[in-house]
């Protein structure tokens, strides 16, 4: 009796798990699709605009106050150029001046001297007249001279060197107790936005297009630090330039954050160069077992494990896809593990 209803047990059991139905594993189809060839290259941070902070006036550098990689202001006083002739020849003019004033004074006093003169008829008219001309001649001088202290004054200024723009300082190639010519460089200053120029081989001129998009390596020029494609971030051809230059083609690219990096740091990037045929699959159809990647496949007969060797990595319609160089043919359908979506 026991016997009996282990036995009845056990196929009620079987029944029910029957009637559970079993985990259907997802079907991908594998299908030839066009991808673009990819060449890996080596781009250049470059700065759109790159500004030299000039001396305006010759003399001694007293003081320089960044240096390089440092972002300063447009505007804001990046050193100062000293000429020690220049507070001599101020103190000349204002002692000048004082000498003028003194002398405008004196020919005011005269003026009014005449004036109350000749309301008494005692003074003639010619006299006041020739006052007043005295009067104006000093007060013309003392203009003439206020002019030449405000130009010392005004070169003086000059001696400070502002920053032409806003930006990143590349080289300060001065120091402290040079001697400055007027116009001579202080210091120069990235103050574009950062792009990346290219160099491609000529033979791939006329697949360079304005507009194509390129894929950008993380920072760092090993292939190891630059990371693979699927963890690229886009950029934009913009400008292509017309002259070939010892076999190279020059390519600019526009991308986003670069204003951290060195200006002619470079960095990996992958620009299309044609297109060409392939079969890709997404990458949780891969198994790898001894170091042999492997993909299921739905035969007549049943599933078979079938050898792969895999090519490059890319994203297509955004989701990620590897691509099968030997293995697999035009419509084969691939299983797909049933955990994955």
């Amino acid at each position: 009796m026991i016997r009996f209803r282990i036995f009845v047990s056990a196929a009620v059991l079987g029944l029910l798990s029957a009637c559970v139905p079993p985990a259907v594993a997802e079907e991908f189809v594998a299908k030839s699709i066009v991808v673009p060839e990819l060449k890996a290259v080596f781009g250049q941070v470059e700065s759109y605009t790159i500004l030299p902070a000039r001396a305006q006036i010759g003399g001694t550098l007293r003081e320089i106050t960044v240096r390089e990689g440092d972002e300063v202001k447009e505007g804001v006083v990046i050193g100062r150029v000293v000429d020690d002739k220049l507070a001599l020849q101020l103190n000349a003019a204002n002692a000048k001046l004082t000498e003028l004033n003194s002398q405008l004074s004196n020919a005011q006093s005269e003026l009014n001297r005449r004036q109350q003169l000749f309301a008494r008829d005692v003074a003639s008219q010619a006299q006041i007249d020739q006052a007043r001309m005295g009067y104006e001649v000093a007060l013309n001088q003392v203009k003439a001279a206020q002019a030449d202290k405000e130009v010392v004054e005004q070169r003086t200024r000059e001696g400070d060197v502002l920053a032409p723009q806003t930006g990143r300082i590349l080289t300060v190639p001065v120091r402290v107790g040079s001697v400055i010519l007027a116009g001579e460089e202080i210091a120069r200053i990235a103050s574009g936005q950062y792009y990346l120029r290219l160099s491609l081989p000529e033979r791939h001129a006329i697949d360079t297009k304005e507009g194509a998009t390129v894929l950008i390596g993380q920072r760092g020029v090993s292939p190891a630090k630059g990371g693979d494609m699927a963890k690229a971030r886009e950029g934009r051809i913009v400008k292509v330039y017309p002259e070939i230059i010892a076999g190279r083609v020059i390519a600019d690219v526009d991308v986003a954050g670069l204003g951290d990096y060195f200006v002619n740091e470079r960095t990996l990037v992958w620009v299309p160069v044609g297109t060409r045929t392939a079969i890709a699959v997404p990458p949780e159809a891969v198994t790898t077992r001894h170091g042999i990647d492997y993909i299921r496949v739905a035969t007549p007969d049943g599933l078979l494990d079938v050898a792969v060797i895999l090519g490059e990595a890319f994203l297509i319609d955004g989701k990620p896809r590897l691509e099968i160089l030997t293995g697999l043919r035009d419509g084969d359908p691939v299983v797909l593990p049933d955990t994955a979506r």
